[in-house]
């Protein structure tokens, strides 16, 4: 873990060594100045020695303002290296996010993920500002500190000494239990964060079904869990003040109850008292400053572990080396294809497909829900890989294939159509950033789109809002189309991708796509006969296994489920996955 984060460090690495050496010299200064305050005290105030007292003063003013200026370049300079680790970490993280598969996707949740890339990266970059400035400065302080207390009094050190070991015992017993707590807070960040993404994005579905108390007594049940863990935590911090306090109090009365009979006897001076009072201060501070320490580190490292999982994480797909990058037509094969989720671990979604397609083929896939429509077509952009069995794509294994021509020539548009903030335009050039005008108008002409964009004010400028919520679900889904056709594909793969355009906008897309687009290969996921009953071919998958796989014409007489199908759909347009309407219906 350590090993990955720091080598984010990068392009920041001088900032991050130049912060200690500026810091190591302002603590140098910080600590002679009370020692050239006693000489000021006994050799020119007390001395009545005004020379000294200018000079001396002089010197305390250069030193401070030296002092100063070492703080503000540490300052400056740690302000650069944390704040530019923690962009280097944010984006080593996204870059390889996008690298992942759809099943390196399924291991995080996206609260899980934003928080890593939020809350933890911000808990890293606190800490490794605070390893570069006070981790320096704290322990260099108390060793100085303690050198010049020794120097001015090797006796009256000792009182101090004592009591920084009962302090330091007291701090770290009670910093063993805050760390703790602590690491309990940033886990229950993930479920708070978790209940705000997920109402959130899906707030429109919360109000309709009135749900908003429901989800407010979630959000608070969430919060509260996160109060609780903070109060404990900040409670058991609260507990080092106190203690410092009174371990630096009774210090103070037993120097300076020590230190009087010391001046009185002449072998201590006023200023070398008044100098290990701040040389105390200073000590006990840096005790405070190292105790906070360990609690950032202790929070971090979890931190840590979390953001190097996102960074150090392979994809399940990567691209073949050396990689083919010409796909010479749109053919599909099957090889006794089985699929199954998490890697080959979970329950198979799809068992010994096999399937021939040519090239320009027009072919449909049906089903009910769960029986392995929307795995198959993954297969074929390879989204997932087969568990086993290969699939082919123009002759070509798809794991031989480079990954950015395979998905190019075969253009998705999936279930949840999805259009991003921008204009018309900025979308649909998402499938081509070079398109033209006329390219895009063509696209749209294809998936119906263009007769409600050009009657829109801007036309193909009208902005998209955030998810697309200024257009209805049927236009979304054929910009979508028409985005997936500007990258002019071998093959195009529609999973139920007309679920929300009536009848007649249907046919005309499937009718057009076959007049204009004649050579590229249509894989038609559909839940109406109607979206795919002029297929070529059709394919009828029942739980993860070909049922069926003919025309139209062929399955009505011979496969049973498409015929249960076309009954439900024809005499009463019921829902095939419905119980009730698969039980109504029987053959003979």
């Amino acid at each position: 873990m350590l090993k990955t984060l720091l080598k984010h460090i990068g392009q920041y690495r001088t900032a991050a060594i130049l912060t200690p050496i500026f810091i190591m010299l302002e603590v140098v200064l910080d600590v002679l100045i009370p020692y050239v305050t006693s000489w000021l005290i006994d050799r020119g105030i007390n001395a009545g020695d005004l020379a000294n007292v200018y000079r001396y003063g002089a010197l305390m003013l250069l030193m401070a303002l030296l002092s100063l200026a070492m703080g503000i370049l540490a300052g400056k300079y740690v302000a650069k290296a944390s704040t530019g680790f923690a962009a280097n970490l944010r984006r080593a993280m996204y870059r390889n996010i996008q690298r992942f598969a759809f099943s390196d996707i399924d291991k995080y949740s996206t609260s899980g993920l934003v928080t890593r890339m939020t809350t933890d990266v911000t808990n890293l970059q606190n800490a490794f500002q605070m390893i570069l400035r006070t981790s320096i400065r704290a322990p260099f302080s108390m060793i100085f500190s303690i050198v010049m207390c020794f120097i001015i009094s090797p006796r009256m050190s000792l009182i101090f000494l004592i009591a920084t070991v009962v302090l330091a015992v007291v701090l770290t017993l009670v910093i063993g239990k805050v760390c703790a707590s602590f690491s309990q807070v940033f886990l229950q960040y993930y479920v708070l964060n978790s209940s705000v993404q997920e109402n959130v994005s899906a707030i429109r579905v919360v109000k309709a079904f009135v749900r908003e108390d429901y989800e407010n007594q979630k959000f608070e049940l969430a919060a509260r869990g996160l109060y609780n863990l903070y109060v404990k935590a900040e409670s058991l911090m609260a507990v080092t003040h106190p203690v410092m306090n009174l371990v630096v109090y009774a210090c103070i009365i037993a120097i300076s109850w020590v230190g009087a009979h010391f001046v009185v006897g002449g072998t201590l001076t006023t200023g070398q008292l008044t100098s290990l009072f701040t040389y105390v201060m200073s000590i006990f501070m840096s005790l405070m400053m190292l105790s906070m320490i360990f609690v950032q580190i202790t929070m971090s490292a979890a931190s840590g572990k979390r953001v190097a999982e996102v960074i150090n994480e392979v994809p399940d797909i990567v691209n073949p080396d050396p990689a083919d990058r010409e796909i010479s037509n749109g053919s599909i094969d099957f090889n006794r294809v089985s699929f199954a989720y998490g890697g080959g671990s979970g329950e198979y979604a799809l068992h010994d497909i096999d399937l021939h397609i040519k090239a320009g083929e027009s072919i449909g896939v049906i089903g009910g829900t769960g029986s392995g429509k929307s795995s198959l077509i993954n297969l074929v952009s390879r989204l997932y890989d087969a568990t086993r069995g290969t699939v082919m794509v123009g002759g070509k294994n798809v794991r031989s294939l480079d990954l950015a021509t395979l998905r190019d020539q075969v253009a998705v548009v999936l279930q949840k159509n999805v259009l991003f903030s921008g204009t018309i335009a900025d979308n649909l050039r998402w499938g081509n950033a070079q398109a033209t005008d006329a390219e895009m108008r063509a696209a749209c002409h294809i998936a119906c789109a263009d007769e409600f964009v050009e009657q829109m004010p801007l036309g193909y400028d009208t902005r998209i809002e955030q998810g697309g919520t200024n257009v209805s679900g049927g236009q979304r889904q054929r910009l979508c189309i028409a985005r997936a056709l500007l990258k002019k594909p071998l093959v195009l793969v529609l999973d139920d991708s007309t679920s929300a355009c009536d009848n007649a906008t249907d046919a005309t897309i499937r009718q057009r796509m076959a007049t204009e687009l004649p050579t590229m290969t249509r894989l038609i996921i559909a839940q109406r006969i109607s979206s795919i009953r002029d297929c070529d071919r059709i394919l009828v998958l029942d739980n993860g296994r070909k049922s069926g796989w003919d025309t139209h014409d062929n399955l009505l007489r011979t496969n049973a489920i498409y015929q249960e199908i076309c009954a439900i759909q024809d005499e009463d347009a019921g829902d095939f996955d419905s119980p009730a309407g698969r039980k109504e219906v029987q053959f003979s």
